[in-house]
């Protein structure tokens, strides 16, 4: 039950990027929580960074057709 607990929180948009860093981060949290939080996160980073460079590539595509 804590974890069906812990994925609802993730699933809230702003709350559950703070939760992931304050599980992820903090010194109470269990070492498996912990893990997992960090995972996540390394996990929400690569996409981040993956959608970045997708918007990059097609955004330098975009304007240099117009110019």
């Amino acid at each position: 039950s804590e974890w069906v607990l812990t994925i609802f929180i993730t699933s809230i948009p702003l709350v559950g990027i703070v939760m992931l860093f304050v599980w992820a981060f903090g010194s109470t949290t269990s070492i498996n929580k912990a893990n997992w939080a960090k995972g996540v996160l390394i996990y929400i980073a690569i996409i981040f960074a993956i959608y970045l460079l997708f918007m990059l590539m097609f955004g330098v595509a975009l304007f240099s057709s117009f110019g």
